[in-house]
């Protein structure tokens, strides 16, 4: 199945686009101070920490998803292999052959199939087609190449999101960081009051 895969090639992205799913960048915040000072922020830690907490949950949301799809696509491709197979087992055949099929769960039944020049494919929604032998191969082959180039940009935007989840963590590190800073200056510019007896 590699040799399949390496055959597919991704699909390019389109100008100024980083990810196939249009995920937002994460800025990575390199002057904090100027960052902080800008009217939206107001020097306000605990506002610029919350937006950053629900940019990183978006994030995580969408790996969330991304990865529910992967898996998905994983399990489509070697299905759609077992078919191809089929078909090319069933193409060379030109005697009946005995053989058992799931009736329900666990639960085979043996049968005998004579030769044949159709197939029946599930289509989704409860829907199955009859196609010749080739007809088949070649909507099975057509939905492989699909699956393969889906996989591979689902794949590309987990490595962009694995990237905009990290500098988003950086940066809810750094603006902690200089909250505290900004509390330790404050603290330390107030004059303590001790009262002695």
């Amino acid at each position: 199945m590699t040799g399949i895969m390496d055959t597919v090639e991704m699909p390019n992205l389109k100008e100024n686009q980083k990810s196939f799913a249009g995920i937002p960048e994460a800025v990575f915040l390199e002057e904090i101070d100027s960052f902080m000072a800008q009217p939206d922020n107001e020097e306000n830690c605990e506002k610029v920490l919350q937006r950053l907490d629900e940019q990183h949950s978006k994030y995580r949301f969408m790996a969330f998803n991304l990865e529910a799809r992967r898996r998905k696509l994983k399990s489509q491709i070697p299905d759609l292999q077992r078919s191809l197979e089929m078909i090319d087992v069933l193409r060379k055949e030109d005697q009946e052959r005995e053989t058992q099929f799931l009736l329900s769960d666990q639960v085979f039944i043996k049968t005998i199939v004579p030769p044949t020049k159709t197939v029946c494919l599930w289509l989704g929604a409860n829907v199955m087609l009859e196609y010749s032998l080739e007809e088949a191969e070649l909507l099975l082959k057509q939905n492989m190449t699909s699956a393969i180039a889906n996989l591979k940009t689902v794949e590309h935007d987990q490595d962009f999101l694995r990237d905009q989840i990290t500098t988003t963590e950086v940066n809810m590190a750094r603006v902690y960081n200089w909250g505290v800073k900004k509390r330790q200056a404050k603290n330390a510019a107030t004059p303590s009051t001790s009262s002695s007896s």
